[in-house]
Parts: C-alpha cells; structure tokens; sequence
C-alpha cells in the first residue's frame, strides 16, 4: 500500500503526516502541487523524495478526505 510511506511521529512536524520519516509533510508537497509545480520540479529541489511518494500523497489525500464530512 502507498500509505505505508506515510509516517506520523509525535515529535516531528508537530505530529503531521510525513513522508518516509522525513520533514517533508504531504500537506507540504499538496501545497506545492497546488501552486503549479510539477512532480519532476520538486524531486528536483527535493532529492530526498522519490517518485513513489506522490502515489502516497495522493492516496493518504484521498482517504482522508472520504472521512471529512462538510
């Protein structure tokens, strides 16, 4: 499962979804997606990230957004 890339650590980024333990939360890299920067920008400027993290990203996004109720 891509989410298995997803981590949560109480003490790192205020306890926010990360990825693979790094300080690079999935809010950080959906903001940056957002704002119009491409996959192969960001691994450009992010080397740490890999391109399966985007799969995770966008799955960890989709479930969670399923259980908001608006």
């Amino acid at each position: 499962m891509a989410t298995d890339r997803i981590t949560i650590e109480p003490g790192k980024r205020s306890g926010q979804p990360c990825i693979r333990g790094l300080r690079v939360t999935v809010w950080d890299v959906l903001d940056w997606l957002a704002s119009g920067r491409s996959e192969d920008e960001i691994l450009a400027d992010y080397p740490e990230l890999e391109r399966d993290d985007f799969k995770a990203v966008y799955e960890f996004a989709a479930r969670l957004g399923r259980r908001v109720a608006l």
